[in-house]
């Protein structure tokens, strides 16, 4: 398992906290069903990745101190919470990506969506590489 817990004080960066499939989990199940309870969340952690509560409790402080829960008291229970801008940074860094890939992949679909049309309607050199008409 990576260690998400930066040595110098530091908050782990987003796609260190995303990097562990517990932790994944966990952000899923907030993502779907809104705040839990710590308790069902390292139940949830301990059913379905064979870890203890003091692990499943460890993956939750990260979640906290790197700022992707937000927990409230409620008598003897935590309750957790996804933050709403916790994948701020992610969705950031996808809309970068999309932004670089977009219009590369909108021509190679218009080239791909000619050469079928060309096909269909028989002109010439339309005809697929290395196979010979007849």
């Amino acid at each position: 398992m990576a260690n998400a817990r930066a040595s110098d004080g530091a908050r782990p960066d987003a796609f260190t906290v995303l990097a562990d499939p517990v932790r994944r989990r966990l952000i899923e199940v907030l993502a779907a069903g809104g705040e839990q309870p710590a308790g069902e969340l390292t139940r949830i952690a301990s059913a379905e990745f064979g870890i203890g509560q003091p692990a499943g409790s460890m993956q939750l402080r990260v979640l906290r101190d790197s700022g992707f829960c937000e927990v409230r008291r409620d008598g003897a229970r935590r309750l957790y919470r996804l933050r709403p801008d916790a994948l701020a940074a992610v969705r950031a860094w996808l809309a970068g990506l999309h932004r670089e890939w977009s219009q590369p992949l909108d021509a190679l679909a218009t080239e791909v969506a000619r050469g079928k049309r060309e096909r269909r309607r028989g002109t010439p050199g339309a005809e697929r590489p290395g196979r010979q008409a007849g």
